[in-house]
């Protein structure tokens, strides 16, 4: 039996009728060219507002359907979940990441039978679970230990495929970690039914404060800058994006979206081939709701004109907040 590099499947991009349309994409703004990401907490009854992002919640499991439901009927068709540890114990490894108590591990099967052409994708990272605040895990003198990071963050990515994910996102950042989760994925029959969208080119932004505030997530100590891309690098950007094209990734994301359209437009051009995401953060967010807010911006103008700039930029897909209104903006309006 021949055996197929990870790199050369192609499957994993194509098996949901989501994905084939990312790998035809065009510049208009459509209900595919949109992804939602959705903050879930272990709080079931939960519905949080988030004080720095007006409008966006943390929702208890028992709120997900309601919540969804109308998105849906409008045409939704992905959404990206992010766990959010309000009462598990969290640890030096995040432990509670792919525990049966996760909020996203108890998610995933109830959204896939609510919503079963709904595409699920589940962002991957330790942050939310460790007492430490970091993506990965740390050496006795708080540096990451790269080795044991991409161990935990590759088997809390294949907890989640096997719960129903039909796409794992990885965050971290860390080196190695998509061909650590392809091998994962490959040991259980899964490499060629679950896509890795990697957050390949992530940037140590200012823009992601109400994102740790929404999450939960923001480091004890130090910061990010020793593993997420420096702002001005755009030869780590190329590096990191080929690199985790040459283990397989299926998709890229750059992270954040509005200050990095150059890079967006630089990866897309070197790697026309694979479906390019863009994530208009926290901060653009609530930025936009703010100048809107206070009569600076007419939110809907100035947000189509952003979107349209991302999708010229190169971006397939576009992972925002403003998701459901957006979708509103596309319903047909009526001639009377």
């Amino acid at each position: 039996m021949v055996e197929v590099e990870a790199k050369h499947i192609l499957h994993s991009g194509i098996f949901h009728p989501v994905l084939r349309q990312w790998q035809s994409p065009n510049v208009e703004i459509t209900v595919n060219a949109l992804m939602y990401p959705i903050f879930i907490t272990d709080e079931q009854d939960a519905k949080d507002p988030i004080a720095s992002m007006p409008g966006v919640y943390r929702y208890g499991i028992n709120h997900l359907r309601k919540m969804l439901q109308p998105l849906v009927s409008k045409g939704l068709q992905s959404i990206l979940l992010f766990g959010v540890s309000k009462h598990l114990k969290k640890d030096h490894i995040g432990s509670n990441a792919d525990s049966a108590q996760n909020p996203i591990i108890q998610a995933i099967p109830l959204i896939r039978k609510w919503f079963p052409n709904l595409l699920i994708a589940c962002d991957v990272c330790l942050c939310s679970y460790t007492i430490h605040g970091h993506c990965g895990v740390l050496n006795e003198d708080g540096s990451i230990n790269n080795k044991a990071s991409i161990e935990r963050i590759s088997e809390v990515a294949l907890a989640y495929a096997k719960a129903g994910a039909q796409i794992v996102a990885p965050s971290d950042m860390m080196d190695g970690r998509i061909s650590a989760i392809k091998k994962k994925l490959a040991l259980v029959g899964l490499m060629n039914k679950v896509a890795i969208l990697s957050y390949a080119v992530k940037f140590a932004s200012g823009f992601y404060g109400p994102f740790r505030d929404a999450s939960q997530s923001a480091p004890k100590f130090g910061d990010r800058k020793c593993y997420q891309l420096p702002p001005g690098s755009n030869g780590l950007a190329a590096r990191a994006a080929a690199r985790d094209v040459s283990e397989g990734a299926d998709m890229l994301i750059v992270k954040p979206g509005l200050p990095y359209l150059d890079v967006v437009r630089h990866t897309k051009d070197a790697h026309p081939e694979y479906p390019m995401f863009v994530y208009q953060v926290s901060g653009e967010y609530a930025m936009l709701y703010h100048g809107a807010q206070n009569g600076a911006i007419n939110l809907e103008n100035v947000l189509k004109e952003v979107l349209l700039s991302m999708r010229r930029a190169g971006a397939d897909c576009i992972i925002t907040y403003f998701t459901p209104l957006i979708l509103d903006m596309l319903q047909p309006k009526s001639k009377y």
